[in-house]
Parts: C-alpha cells; structure tokens; sequence
C-alpha cells in the first residue's frame, strides 16, 4: 500500500481523536517551552499529525495526497521498491522535524507558544516533487502556473511573511521544509539539479523561442 495513503489515514485519524481528547492535543502538539524544560522531543514529531481544524488538515493531505504519490513513486524507480519507501518516509517525516526546529529556537522561552500541522513535512514532500518535475502545472487559486515559478514564490512569500508576523501561519516552518526537501533530494539524488536546470531552460526556450 502506498505511504502516501498510510500517512494520509494516520494524520487524518490521530487529528480527528486530538480535536476529542485534549489532553492529546495538548500532550502531542509543538511547545517549545515544554521540549526546553521538559526534555520532550517527540513533539518535534507528533505535531505534524495534529491540524487545527478541517480546512488545515484537508489542505495539507490534498496537496500530500497529489504530489506525495508522485515523489514515492519516483523514488521507488531509483532505489527500489523498499528503499525507496524508506527514503521517501524519510523526507516525509524528517521534515516535519526540521521546520519545527526554527520556531523551537525562536519561542523556546515562550510558554504559550504552540505550532502543529504537517505543512513542513508536505512542503519538503511539495519542492522534492518540483525538483524533480519543474514545468509541470501547479493550479493555485485555479490559475495554472509551471511548478518552479511556485516554488519561487512560496519561498518568498513564506520568507516575506515570516518576518511580518501578521497571522499564525508557521511561515518559517513552510520555509524549513522546503529547503529540506530540496538539500535531502539533492543529497540522495545529486545530478537532478542540472536535470532541472535543463528542464527549465528547455521550458523558457519554448516559450520565447
């Protein structure tokens, strides 16, 4: 069964018991407070499977769910069915670990801040998935704009809004796991980078001849 489904079914599960048990919520979410004093990192972990509501959670699992099976799915074409399943719940997992790492360092002292979702895992999952197809189309508010030129500007977008602090997105956690996503692809595969140069340039050369 494909890890895209299984990560799907256990965020969507644990999520939905979260919202029923607060003690769970509160036990698993991202306080960097708490992982100082306490010494529990397996928050850096359990929170990327807890989501505020349902819009934060469909949100994550649809662009999970379309970009996600096509990362496994490549990943298994270079290693292997079973160490590609490995690499691939690595990007996966290691990224929700590294976002929270930003906000951690940030809010350490900060015993009301709290951060949960699985948006860094996704967006290390979300730019493996543009390095390795950088012209496909990505729909975003149902206008359709090549998978590099989003990346580009999600990137600024999260870097621009991170430091204006105007709502309660994790900016910084989105920014970690996109740079994640990208440095871990290239560690395990280092000649897609010219790869996606070459994609792109192809791409640009089509358009303006």
């Amino acid at each position: 069964m494909s890890l895209t489904f299984i990560f799907i079914g256990i965020t969507v599960a644990l999520s939905i018991y979260a919202w029923n048990n607060y003690s769970v919520m509160d036990k698993w979410i991202m306080n960097p407070y708490a992982v100082q004093r306490n010494g529990e990192y397996y928050r850096f972990l359990t929170s990327g499977f807890l989501h505020a509501d349902y819009g934060h959670l469909f949100f994550n699992m649809l662009s999970l769910y379309f970009l996600g099976r096509n990362v496994e799915y490549y990943f298994a074409y270079l290693f292997g069915e079973s160490l590609g399943g490995i690499y691939y719940a690595v990007l996966y997992l290691l990224g929700i670990v590294v976002a929270n790492y930003p906000d951690y360092a940030k809010h350490k002292n900060n015993s009301s801040y709290n951060a949960l979702g699985a948006s860094g895992g996704v967006s290390a999952v979300v730019f493996s998935a543009i390095l390795i197809a950088p012209t496909v189309t990505f729909l975003v508010y149902v206008i359709p704009v090549p998978a590099f030129i989003y990346g580009v500007l999600y990137m600024y977008y999260s870097f621009y809004m991170s430091k204006r602090n105007m709502d309660n997105i994790g900016h910084l956690a989105h920014l970690a796991g996109a740079i994640f996503g990208i440095a871990f692809t290239l560690i395990l595969k280092p000649t897609l980078l010219l790869s996606c140069i070459a994609q792109i340039s192809d791409f640009v050369r089509n358009i303006f001849g």
